[in-house]
């Protein structure tokens, strides 16, 4: 895979799990927060992804730089809005200054614990004011997301379980001795294209410019790096694969998979016709998360979910076979043994998780 998206943590868990011969939640674990081989970071769509460390900096130079330039002016305008200053620059600037520091020294700690550490990181932003939904946010909050998505600091071990959500701040020299090294963004882009090309190819340039966010430019500048090849699709559309990767695939031998909400495949391509047929409207939430699904030789032909008392239950939409359907049940149920007694909701609920949570 590129990445494995990250904004749902027991779902990063499941990602990992189904492409792995053996895994358990502990053993996962170890590898994000104790030999942190993997590390979250917020690139392509101000999105959530988890990525080899090795992998951090292509991430880094061709999403998350460029995303941090926006967010940076959104949220001084947010402050400035919230009556956070009078030198909102100058402050928020101290403010990341007095939290990188706390952090370092620290060596981790969570959002809700440096708070206390400056009175002026605990002010707190009206956000949404005079609408149904209006709430506020602290001015830590941005801080750290900040000092994150600058390449600062990183997403540790959560409180709580494994599905926790607030997670623990630590120095991004945790996980890269000498912090992120720079890379230009142009090779970074073209770099991140071509591992998409090699796992997710062919693939059309709305399919690249829907999963990274770029513009059409900078989506043709990474494919004339590549030197992709234009492919015709099934549907008519221009595909592209990398060169040396033209050759028809070998048809492999049958296969299901219970995917988790989320997950990476699922959420690969903008077109998706080709592997979800007409179950959309289930599947997927009103904004285009996809909940938890069955596949079957490359098709989505289900879904599934946890009941609410534990357990997992599963809903085929198509006829699929005695022998499939007994490996979709068997798969649920080492799914089930897999995550025990913790909560795997999903942050993002969908109509098939939603009914089958009360199966």
């Amino acid at each position: 895979m590129v990445a494995l998206h990250g904004t749902d943590v027991a779902s990063m868990y499941l990602q990992a799990r189904a492409r792995m011969l053996e895994s358990s939640p502990e053993s996962i674990g170890r590898e994000m927060y104790e030999t942190r081989s993997v590390l979250r970071v917020l690139a392509m769509r101000r999105t959530l992804f988890l990525v080899p460390v090795e992998e951090v900096a292509t991430l880094h130079a061709a999403a998350s730089l460029d995303i941090g330039r926006r967010e940076r002016t959104r949220t001084l305008a947010m402050f400035a809005a919230g009556g956070i200053g009078p030198d909102t620059a100058a402050l928020f600037d101290e403010l990341e200054r007095v939290g990188l520091a706390a952090i370092r020294e620290r060596g981790e700690a969570t959002t809700a614990e440096l708070t206390t550490l400056d009175p002026r990181l605990g002010q707190r932003i009206a956000l949404a004011q005079g609408r149904a939904y209006a709430t506020s946010m602290s001015v830590s909050q941005k801080v750290f997301f900040h000092l994150a998505l600058d390449g600062h600091i990183g997403r540790g071990r959560p409180r709580g379980s494994w599905t926790g959500s607030q997670v623990r701040w630590s120095p991004i020299e945790h996980w890269l001795r000498e912090g992120i090294p720079s890379m230009p963004t142009e090779l970074a882009r073209a770099r991140l294209v071509g591992q998409w090309l090699r796992v997710f190819g062919p693939g059309t340039r709305d399919d690249l410019r829907w999963w990274t966010g770029w513009t059409v430019a900078a989506i043709r500048l990474a494919l004339d790096a590549n030197a992709a090849v234009e492919v015709a699709l099934d549907d008519g559309q221009i595909g592209y694969l990398l060169p040396d990767d033209l050759e028809p695939a070998p048809t492999p031998d049958p296969w299901i998979a219970l995917l988790p909400a989320l997950d990476a495949t699922t959420m690969g391509w903008q077109g998706r016709a080709w592997y979800l047929g007409s179950h959309r409207p289930v599947v997927f939430d009103s904004n285009g998360n996809a909940g938890p699904t069955i596949w079957a030789d490359g098709r989505i032909v289900g879904g599934w979910g946890q009941r609410a008392s534990g357990g997992i239950a599963t809903r085929l939409f198509e006829d699929v076979g005695t022998e499939a359907g007994a490996a979709v049940e068997a798969e649920a149920a080492r799914i089930g043994l897999w995550v025990g007694a913790a909560s795997i909701r999903s942050s993002f609920p969908t109509p098939i998780d939603i009914e089958l949570r009360t199966a």
